[in-house]
């Protein structure tokens, strides 16, 4: 089986938990995920099947749209519900998310490592002190959505790799209460349950060119096929497709589309 579903994940359970569930459910050796959620958040969680899991780095690459509320005149030793509550009553005078490109600290809940562990570890044994690396992210949007005295909520487009935690806390005096993610890249929340897709929609964001049965062969093999003139698009990657399945993810190499991950065979 090649595919995905496209899970609505609930608060409470982690997303290794979304998995081993489907594992057992579906007897499927191969499953993975393409972006973590942590356990207090819920929403779009892409799960990958079979071959497909050969594919989870380009969709880890992809834009993520949540909906966020803080919060406000509060604070969370972790940024999230989960951590050590204190009640400040400093509410943020502007409720405005920084935009472009921003600068953040990891936090120490991540699973970023540093000197060789996972930071959440080092957390967990009270290094409050711990090194934490800085990164820099693209937040596309923040929009204010609704807001009263005690809560805020934004609608936040970003890039891959963005702590929504650490960008609620930069109000001030705020956590992030809840968190629901609701797109990655072209891939939306499913209307309810959990909906299952082909390969093909799962990479529908990558330029699509059809091969003929002799190249569909030769990609199968992990051989390069030639790219004519006209298909040339600015894209590192394409998907290569016969007959409306997903041969390859290829990438353009000067005359070629070299195949990088085969589905096929």
């Amino acid at each position: 089986m090649a595919g995905a579903l496209l899970v609505d994940k609930p608060a409470g359970l982690t997303s290794h938990d979304v998995v081993a569930r489907i594992r057992r459910e579906r007897e499927e050796a191969r499953v993975g995920h393409a972006g973590t959620l942590d356990p207090f958040a819920t929403g779009l969680l892409i799960v990958l099947l079979g071959r497909a899991t050969r594919l989870q780095r380009f969709l880890l690459e992809l834009p993520k749209t949540y909906l966020a509320t803080g919060r406000l005149g509060w604070r969370s030793t972790t940024g999230d519900p989960d951590g050590e509550l204190t009640e400040t009553g400093r509410v943020p005078d502007r409720l405005e998310l920084p935009t472009g490109e921003v600068i953040q600290r990891v936090p120490l809940t991540s699973a970023v490592k540093v000197g060789g562990e996972h930071l959440y570890r080092k957390a967990h044994r009270g290094e409050t002190d711990a090194e934490r690396p800085t990164r820099t992210v693209t937040v596309h949007r923040a929009d204010l959505v609704e807001s009263d005295r005690d809560h805020a909520t934004f609608e936040i487009e970003c890039s891959s790799g963005t702590y929504i935690r650490t960008l609620i806390e930069t109000l001030g005096d705020a956590y992030c209460d809840s968190l629901r993610r609701t797109a990655i890249g072209p891939h939306r929340l499913p209307d309810r349950g959990t909906r299952e897709i082909g390969t093909d929609e799962l990479m529908s964001f990558l330029p699509a060119f059809d091969l003929s049965a002799e190249e569909a062969i030769a990609v199968g093999h992990g051989r390069a096929v030639p790219q004519h003139e006209a298909q040339a698009v600015p894209t590192p990657h394409v998907r290569l497709t016969h007959r409306g399945d997903v041969i390859a993810i290829a990438r353009q190499d000067g005359e070629n589309l070299r195949p990088e991950v085969v589905l096929a065979g």
